[in-house]
């Protein structure tokens, strides 16, 4: 098959490396030469400047969009137009205008669209939700994540004040851009109800866009939990935690590992010695780094694109992603819960 690539960035560098280790070779890419990358690994392969010309001219079965946020939709559409496959990096927009646009032309032309939220692919997160799923954990209470980053260590090679993640004019903000949990989340739990918000630019760093974010969430199943976000903590920390009945899931992003501390009592019950809690451990698999997800995930592409399997992340996910970012933000603008409609 044939590939276009939009967007030579950090992602679509490795977007790039993985459909090449993956035996894919055929790969156009599409670009503004605004990366700040080197272009000695893209020596060889053809350049397009031009979106029509490129879709015209190489009729590429799949496009991977990984260009800023907020030109997403710009290359998304005539691809979905063109009936190309579409990898579509996270979050699919920085606003929902012209979604229902692409959506409408995929529909039209069959076009297949998987939107890369990659922590779908981690082992020991899929663990999580298949416990939850099996009703291992008994009933869920609570869920908190928290993702902290420093945003100048992020991409050492480049200033970050010009990345898509520290400018509003490109749809950047520590929301949008670690977006992730929002979508693990649900993905793990079901869909969120309401939220509410708290977010704005509080440290040093020069952005025009917030850099800390604390988001409550209610889900339809009931439960409560969290989300924390910033772009300024050293040494950076990505943690999950979901409270259950039966016990307490712990997951660190650091070494995936998934700690189910089990409940050795019925809940409801007092004991004035209760037994020890037991603990099970879910390691990823042996030679797991965090390149695998994006692995799984190219590899899921290209059974998408070959017409050999659904995307299992659509369009649809995306923008309930998208929805739920939005709706933090209107929050924090409103001072005001927001209630999120299917």
């Amino acid at each position: 098959m044939k590939y276009l690539i939009a967007g030579l960035g950090s992602i679509g560098r490795r977007h790039f490396r993985n459909l090449v280790a993956l035996g894919e070779t055929d790969i156009v890419l599409f670009r503004t030469r605004k990366a700040t990358l080197s272009d000695d690994e893209l020596a060889g392969y053809p350049v397009e400047t031009d979106l029509t010309e490129a879709l015209k001219k190489h009729k590429p079965d799949a496009v991977i969009v990984a260009n800023p946020t907020a030109l997403h939709l710009d290359v998304a559409i005539p691809a979905a137009e063109a009936g190309c496959a579409i990898l579509l990096e996270k979050p699919v927009s920085h606003s929902l205008e012209r979604l229902d646009v692409l959506q409408q032309a995929a529909q039209k032309s069959g076009s297949k669209i998987l939107v890369g939220f990659q922590f779908r692919y981690h082992p020991t997160l899929n663990k999580a939700r298949e416990l939850i799923q099996a009703g291992v954990l008994g009933k869920v209470l609570t869920a908190h994540a928290h993702w902290g980053e420093y945003l100048p260590n992020w991409h050492p090679w480049e200033d970050y004040r010009q990345s898509y993640a520290a400018r509003a004019d490109l749809g950047g903000g520590v929301i949008v851009t670690l977006t992730h949990p929002l979508d693990y989340l649900r993905f793990i739990l079901g869909d969120v109800e309401s939220l509410w918000s708290f977010n704005q630019h509080l440290s040093p760093l020069e952005l025009d866009v917030e850099d800390v974010a604390e988001i409550g969430l209610k889900f339809s199943s009931g439960a409560i939990g969290g989300v924390h976000l910033n772009y300024f903590q050293r040494p950076p920390v990505h943690r999950l935690e979901i409270v259950g009945t039966n016990g307490t899931l712990q997951w660190d992003n650091a070494d995936g590992i998934l700690h189910f501390y089990k409940m050795a009592y019925e809940f409801g019950t007092w004991d004035a010695n209760p037994p020890a809690t037991k603990l099970e451990q879910f390691s990823p698999y042996e030679g797991f780094d965090r390149n695998q997800l994006f692995i799984a995930q190219t590899k899921h592409f290209i059974e998408v694109a070959r017409g050999d399997a659904h995307p299992i992340c659509d369009l649809t996910d995306g923008v309930r992603a998208l929805q739920m970012a939005l709706a933090a933000y209107e929050s924090q603008k409103t001072e005001k819960l927001v209630r999120l409609n299917g």
